[in-house]
């Protein structure tokens, strides 16, 4: 039975062979002497479940290393699966020149061409399907525009990338992370790849949320499932100014001996937000220049550091958000590979007094508009400080602060958010009286005296 044929039933079959496995017996070999190396002494059926793998799949390589005198038999019941396995000091010598080679131990590879197939299957069963209703909902926390709402449903349709650009403040990065919301289903991620005899760790527990059996099936999968893959939350990698060329590309550890996956790969089948993009530490075009081909073909190229090329899929919703001018950062060339551009405008007066209202239920303060009245009167009409969706969010932090700081209740009054914006705000004159400069006057002993 293909993966194809088994996606849709949670789980994945567990390979009865090596040559199901895809693996070859040098490989795990290599894996089940380093693995006895460093764990002393394991039973069969432990050492199988370590390596991902039905006992079935590795019986004839532990029979084969026995039959060496890598290993040997040191208790257990009838039975090889239940056989107490422990390496000889010819085992323990084998296992240090593998370990010369890497230092990978743990789950058995996935190979590329499996990982392949079965990305290829998830896309056909995954389609994204959203509409007006699923994704209102999933931007129910939000203050935001139908007519932007619109326009993020048929780009999460296509599923391919999009620019969310605009003004500091109003929520892009907060949008781009809820459409990870709208994605459907979950995903199956390899522990790691095998690739022209190297290993590539894929699985990050960082970004890879794993799915309790009990929340994925609700029945024991027990030997049947290829343990080699996590089922997991689609992803949802979120990157920003701290992003280098170096990060989309395979890190390799010569101390280690393997590589680990792009970013890019490790958000396979999720979302990948790029945030403040035009502010990370390599200029915007060779960023760019980078996601060309990917962007339009849907699959990568990545290199080993033996030279060797290699293509793997980019099933990834690509989001860059930022706040300059998409014109600016990007080519015509490269834009007409991002085909939706979503501006994210200033909100209207409404708007900000629903967000401000919203804002104010979360902290349990009393509301009334009148307050965002007076704020707009008071400190943005008279020097055309355009409104911004976070700034409800950051004052009320701020009058929160400060009645806890004089041991009052927290209370939304005039008082309160003139002393706010006095503190929030860079150029704000309007709630702070002229005052006539200071002159310097002789200090007196009282003034410098310590006690």
């Amino acid at each position: 039975m293909s993966i194809i044929d088994t996606l849709s039933e949670f789980a994945l079959p567990a390979p009865r062979t090596l040559e199901e496995a895809g693996l070859s017996r040098d490989l795990i070999t290599q894996l089940a002497l380093k693995m006895l190396h460093f764990s002393g002494e394991l039973t069969g059926n432990e050492l199988a479940r370590r390596l991902g793998l039905p006992f079935c799949a590795v019986e004839s390589v532990l029979a084969t290393i026995k039959q060496h005198h890598h290993v040997e038999i040191s208790g257990g019941a009838l039975g090889s699966a239940s056989y107490h396995y422990r390496s000889t000091d010819a085992g323990r010598s084998r296992a240090m020149l593998f370990l010369e080679q890497n230092h990978y131990v743990g789950f058995a590879p996935v190979p590329l061409e499996q990982y392949r197939r079965y990305m290829h299957a998830f896309k056909a069963a995954m389609p994204h399907k959203v509409d007006r209703a699923s994704v209102r909902k999933a931007f129910s926390h939000l203050v935001i525009s139908q007519r932007v709402l619109d326009q993020l449903g048929p780009a999460i349709n296509a599923g391919h990338s999009m620019f969310v650009y605009g003004p500091p403040g109003n929520g892009k990065t907060v949008i781009s992370q809820a459409i990870h919301k709208l994605l459907d289903g979950d995903i199956f991620v390899p522990h790691a790849l095998e690739v022209e005899g190297s290993i590539i760790r894929f699985f990050d527990p960082v970004n890879h949320i794993v799915l309790p059996e009990a929340e994925t099936t609700g029945l024991d999968l027990g030997g049947d499932t290829d343990r080699r893959w996590v089922r997991c939350r689609r992803p949802m990698v979120m990157v920003g100014g701290e992003l280098s060329l170096d990060q989309l590309e395979l890190s390799y550890s010569p101390a280690l001996g393997f590589y680990r996956a792009p970013i890019q790969a490790i958000a396979n089948g999720g979302v990948l937000v790029i945030d403040d993009f035009g502010r990370q530490r390599c200029a915007p075009r060779d960023l760019l220049n980078r996601w060309i081909v990917p962007l339009e073909s849907r699959v990568d190229y990545l290199t080993l550091h033996t030279g060797k090329k290699f293509q793997v899929p980019f099933d990834v919703l690509t989001v860059f958000a930022t706040n300059l001018d998409p014109a600016s950062l990007a080519d015509e060339a490269f834009l007409r590979r991002i085909p939706y551009k979503i501006a994210i405008q200033d909100p209207s007066i409404e708007d900000f007094t629903r967000i401000l209202e919203l804002n104010c239920r979360r902290r349990d303060l009393r509301f009334h508009p009148v307050m965002a009245a007076y704020l707009q009167r008071r400190h943005y009409l008279p020097i055309g400080r355009p409104l911004r969706a976070c700034h409800p969010r950051d004052l009320l932090d701020q009058v929160t602060a400060l009645c806890r700081y004089r041991g009052i209740e927290p209370v939304l009054s005039r008082e309160m958010l003139d002393l706010a914006c006095e503190a929030y705000f860079l150029d704000d004159k309007v709630s702070q009286p002229p005052t006539a400069p200071v002159r310097p006057r002789r200090k007196r002993r009282a003034d410098v005296e310590v006690r």
